[in-house]
């Protein structure tokens, strides 16, 4: 099979590249501009664009699909010419479904939490050695690529990302897998500048439910209200399957949780992590993978790249960043770091970087989130502000946001860095949560301040 990529050099797109040819097709593709690592992994395959850009001539009647990625936009002169051709042109997760519609789909969905569980689910089957199919959007210790398709596997594990699929298709992606096993971890408004109001949000969800193959499953956060009242209201003719965060304890910064066998201690902690664990165990069931050898398995998971991530740790301090930046990840995350090290300060950093979080009318969704670090520090770029071209936000909207008095805030990075650097960690904790880098922090440097 003949494929090209339009925007090839995509985390996801790349990495779909990568596993089609993989699978043995002949893919081409095409991008406007490329970064690392995308850049080097085309690169090492020879799929590697010659030249940055877009080329009309490199679509013809010879190409058997054309893949079209969300960076490009309608007018992409690549997708104009494959119109003109009527060649079958797919969105990221049209073409997935395509190549997973013979296989059992599992698909991860919500607004948080989601790549953790499919990394969870993807770790334990790894660690048993059983071969499935799968999409994750984070990079995983174990794997050398994202995105694995095969012929011969039976089940395929997908993240459900409910932003939309491409430039021509305005559907959420998870809409478009028809799953016959899936999870739901929560609904928590997300994603603004697309869903502008939280009921168009949450309806989104209920389309993935209802989505289910009938006599498929949805097992559920039942302690998510949200969640709880999608899944009660939809009429699919699926297995409604509740689950809730497991028991668990917290001694000395290490957690152990409760088993049928006793305390195991394990590797990833917080609340909102347990809860992840509790869904990802049962799907795991569902894929055949009993509870003894979930647990066995799970006690080595360190977590997702970017969620959580240690990044140094001394006798008495430790820092993580995260990709924290919705108003629930960045309250989990802030209370799991502080329960984790209840006795330690807590150095919580936001950086505000996406577009719903520069969005002046959603600020006051923040309300609360940080409360539980012992010093509370927001960072933001008004040039960032001013390139997305949203309302100017000010210092004063953010604290009132925040409801937070000794709110620190930052404007400028190298302010930002100074205070950082002049902090003494010893018996503090330092949590950095941002999908930016705070005006071009190196972490590598941050890693000295815990001695």
């Amino acid at each position: 099979m003949n494929v090209h990529f339009i925007a090839i050099g995509g985390s996801a797109m790349h990495n779909l590249a990568l596993a089609l040819q993989q699978k043995g097709y002949q893919v081409t593709g095409s991008d406007d501009e490329i970064f690392e690592p995308s850049k080097s992994r085309l690169k090492s395959k020879g799929l590697l664009p010659e030249a940055f850009g877009w080329f009309p001539e490199k679509i013809n009647s010879s190409l058997d699909a054309v893949v079209l990625g969300m960076h490009a936009k309608a007018d992409n002169p690549e997708l104009l010419k494959a119109q003109e051709l009527g060649l079958k042109i797919y969105s990221y997760p049209e073409f997935l479904y395509e190549q997973s519609k013979h296989k059992t789909r599992v698909v991860i969905g919500g607004s948080h939490g989601k790549t953790t569980i499919t990394s969870m689910i993807l770790h334990v089957m790894n660690y048993h050695e059983r071969e499935v199919d799968f999409m994750v959007g984070a990079q995983l210790d174990g794997f050398d690529v994202m995105v694995k398709l095969t012929e011969e596997n039976d089940f395929i594990v997908l993240e459900g990302d409910e932003y939309l699929s491409s430039p021509i298709d305005r559907r959420p992606k998870f809409h478009l897998y028809k799953p016959n096993i899936a999870l739901l971890s929560g609904i928590a408004w997300d994603h603004i500048n697309v869903f502008p109001t939280y009921e168009n949000y949450e309806e989104q969800f209920s389309i993935f439910v209802d989505s289910i193959v009938k006599g498929g499953s949805i097992t559920y956060n039942a302690e998510d209200e949200a969640v709880t009242r999608v899944v009660g209201a939809s009429a699919n003719t699926i297995r409604k399957l509740p689950y809730t965060t497991p028991e668990y304890t917290v001694e000395d910064g290490e957690t152990l949780l409760e088993t049928p066998e006793g305390p195991l201690p394990i590797e990833v902690f917080g609340a909102h992590n347990l809860n992840n664990l509790a869904g990802a165990k049962w799907i795991c069931q569902h894929m055949g993978v009993d509870e003894d050898d979930f647990y066995e398995a799970i006690a080595t998971f360190k977590g997702a790249s970017k969620r959580l991530e240690k990044i140094a740790e001394s006798n008495t301090s430790v820092a993580y960043k995260d990709f924290a930046h919705s108003p629930s990840k960045v309250q989990a995350t802030t209370n799991a770091v502080k329960q984790q090290f209840e006795n330690r300060t807590l150095v919580a950093c936001l950086e505000l970087h996406t577009y719903s979080s520069l969005n002046a009318d959603f600020l006051k969704e923040y309300k609360s989130t940080l409360d539980a670090a012992d010093v509370a520090v927001v960072f933001y770029s008004p040039h960032a502000v001013e390139i997305k071209k949203l309302d100017v936000v000010t210092k004063e909207q953010i604290a009132q946001a925040f409801e937070r008095d000794d709110l620190l805030i930052y404007t400028n990075p190298d302010d930002f860095k100074a205070f950082l650097f002049a902090q003494d960690f010893k018996n503090k904790s330092l949590l950095l949560m941002s999908s930016g880098n705070y005006g071009g922090l190196n972490f590598d440097e941050v890693k000295t301040l815990i001695q």
